[in-house]
């Protein structure tokens, strides 16, 4: 009887070792080998993508759209008059689509270099502006939506290692940074309150006509929120996903 036990407890124990070190379906794990590593990880990246796009019960991720950011403002002029608007409930969709398409990576310090590519992404949000815009008083509330095509990004980050309570090991970031650009942008704001058309009209019309130039005033805080949504979704994953899982350390 005590073999037998004996027996059932070894097996058990190498059982639960065996399952804890399988790969898992969603993630590709790559070599350490620097000929083919950054190609490598660029394809684990893409990999794990499709699966997040569909949600992924392991990783406690059922979904990860829309995209929401708090709020972002621009400041066009300066005095009393100057245009001010605010966008609040920021919300993005497709960024799910994204394509990693390269990698650099130092596996000595953990630095990453992840360039990306989206083909569209849909934002809708609330929208507050006041001041004087092309010589309309130029107050109000609405909808705001935005249509982004061809988004290229570029993220960097450095993580840290730490051996976690199941020996193994585990990553969380130590800094993280990022920049966009846009080839092309439609924008507009809708449901102006008080069904203002006078100032719904000069305010679409100038928003069309400088689409990258109030793009690149929101730009810098539009970079700041971006750039925490990001860190707090690598986090999030590195706290399920040991580096054992991502490369081959052996």
């Amino acid at each position: 009887m005590c073999n037998k036990f004996a027996i059932v407890l070894v097996l058990s124990t190498v059982g639960a070792i065996w399952a804890q070190q399988q790969q898992p379906y969603y993630l590709q794990q790559c070599p350490r080998d620097e000929n083919i590593i950054n190609e490598c990880l660029r394809e684990s990246g893409n990999k794990l993508v499709h699966y997040l796009q569909k949600g992924v019960p392991e990783l406690d991720i059922y979904e990860i759209e829309p995209v929401i950011i708090d709020e972002i403002g621009i400041v066009l002029g300066n005095g009393p008059d100057g245009y001010r608007a605010l966008f609040r409930n920021i919300q993005a969709y497709g960024v799910s689509n994204i394509t990693v398409t390269n990698v650099r990576s130092d596996l000595d310090s953990l630095q990453f270099q992840l360039t990306c590519e989206i083909p569209r992404i849909r934002v809708k949000a609330q929208y507050r502006s006041t001041g004087v815009l092309i010589l309309v008083k130029a107050s109000g509330a609405g909808d705001y939506w935005g249509e982004y095509e061809g988004v290229k990004a570029k993220i960097y980050f450095k993580a840290n290692a730490n051996e976690g309570a199941d020996g193994r090991t585990y990553l969380t970031t130590d800094s993280v940074k990022m920049d966009f650009n846009v080839k092309d942008i439609q924008m507009g704001v809708d449901n102006i309150a008080q069904g203002n058309s006078v100032i719904q009209a000069a305010l679409n019309l100038f928003i069309n006509s400088n689409s990258q130039e109030l793009l690149k005033e929101m730009k810098p805080a539009l970079r700041t929120k971006l750039t925490i949504v990001i860190r707090n979704f690598m986090d999030r994953l590195f706290a399920k996903i040991p580096l054992e899982e991502w490369i081959n350390l052996n």
